[in-house]
């Protein structure tokens, strides 16, 4: 669907009860999943009515630093907890590992002949194990102030959300990006998607009960906004 002349939306016909808007990095891509019987021009109207919203967002993605692909050398920027840091490459013959021990380097241990690929596949596992230290905490924390029960939780990487809830199944997805990112985004990733417990779609309820549990979630929204993302093309 063309809004205008610069506008284009992706339109996608589900069998579901409500319209979805959505914005995706890194270009600002605008997709409305709709119910089977909306009409064209419902859809047109609506998606005017959200042009305000839609244009936010999109600029928000255009400002957001971007980092080149990581080729996994000496004193190459690498980020977590939302703090940078520089990589230091350590050859030994033992299975790789990394340590993280000064407020400066992060210390990758490979094998002499580690491929770039080897490398990044041993930061990654690094990333995804010390996220899990933290995301457990954090459910059963707000499992108790929201009041609702999470039933499974996993780590994946994701392309377009930092994180997802399947409500009938109480699984919460979290995009392991996050381990890039301060703890706080983690926990307001983890609180929006409790929430969905409570209400399925993004609406005046939703954000009351956002507002009630955690304040503060719009300022945690732009810091997780404003910081650098991995490389990478985008796509739902």
């Amino acid at each position: 669907m063309q809004i205008g002349s610069k506008l284009t939306i992706d339109i996608v016909r589900k069998d579901i009860e409500n319209i979805h808007l959505s914005v995706y990095p890194p270009t600002g891509r605008v997709r409305i999943a709709a119910p089977l019987q909306v009409e064209d021009e419902t859809l047109r109207l609506f998606a005017i009515s959200k042009l305000g919203w839609i244009r936010r967002h999109q600029r928000n993605f255009e400002a957001q630093d971007r980092q080149s692909p990581r080729l996994y050398k000496n004193r190459e920027s690498h980020y977590f907890q939302g703090k940078r840091y520089l990589l230091r490459i350590n050859e030994h013959n033992a299975p790789p590992k990394v340590i993280l021990k000064t407020k400066r380097y992060l210390d990758l241990f490979v094998k002499p002949e580690a491929s770039v690929e080897q490398k990044h596949l041993a930061l990654t596992e690094w990333y995804r194990t010390e996220l899990k230290k933290d995301v457990e905490p954090l459910i059963n924390k707000w499992e108790k102030v929201i009041g609702v029960s999470v039933d499974d939780w996993q780590i994946k990487q994701m392309k377009t959300k930092w994180g997802t809830c399947n409500i009938e199944k109480k699984r919460i997805w979290i995009n392991l990006e996050l381990a890039k990112k301060p703890l706080i985004c983690l926990e307001y990733i983890i609180v929006h998607e409790m929430v969905h417990l409570l209400e399925r779609n993004h609406g005046d309820r939703f954000v009351g009960l956002m507002d009630k549990f955690l304040p503060q979630w719009r300022f945690y929204r732009e810091e997780l906004n404003r910081l650098p993302v991995s490389h990478g093309e985008w796509s739902y």
